[in-house]
């Protein structure tokens, strides 16, 4: 019997035309990919300087009067339940205390326009200039 002799011979793959294609592949995809700008808001920063990292204590003349109305029409002042028939007293109390405070009323989505212009009206009636009444939404 004859013998063949065995020829140990791996086969290799040659993998540079591979990545030549991936290569070429991904500049394909780079150069034909649409960058979009989303649109946004852009954030203006304050300077961190100390002034605004430990900002003034609020001045107490200064502090608003403010009057929250919740979705049941519940008209708050300080944390207790007012009634709208007494809120043009506490406004002039108030302004006499503190006469650069402005009137914030806050007002919630549900509640109704009219304890809202109740309010208005009575900050008006007692001499709050109209710059110093501010209407908010409730958040």
């Amino acid at each position: 019997m004859r013998k063949f002799a065995k020829t140990e011979e791996e086969a290799e793959v040659n993998m540079t035309p591979m990545l030549d294609i991936v290569f070429i592949m991904l500049i394909f995809f780079i150069v034909t990919a649409s960058f979009v700008k989303e649109a946004g808001l852009e954030i203006n920063k304050p300077e961190d300087n100390q002034t605004q990292n430990n900002p003034p204590p609020p001045d107490d003349d200064k502090r608003a009067i403010a009057f929250i109305i919740d979705n049941n029409n519940r008209i708050t002042h300080d944390f207790r339940n007012v009634d709208v028939s007494a809120v043009g007293s506490i406004i002039k109390k108030e302004s006499v205390e503190r006469p650069e405070a402005p009137v914030v009323i806050q007002a919630a989505e549900g509640a109704y326009t009219g304890n809202v212009i109740r309010i208005y009206d009575a900050a008006l009636a007692i001499g709050i200039p109209r710059e110093k009444i501010v209407v908010t939404p409730k958040k």
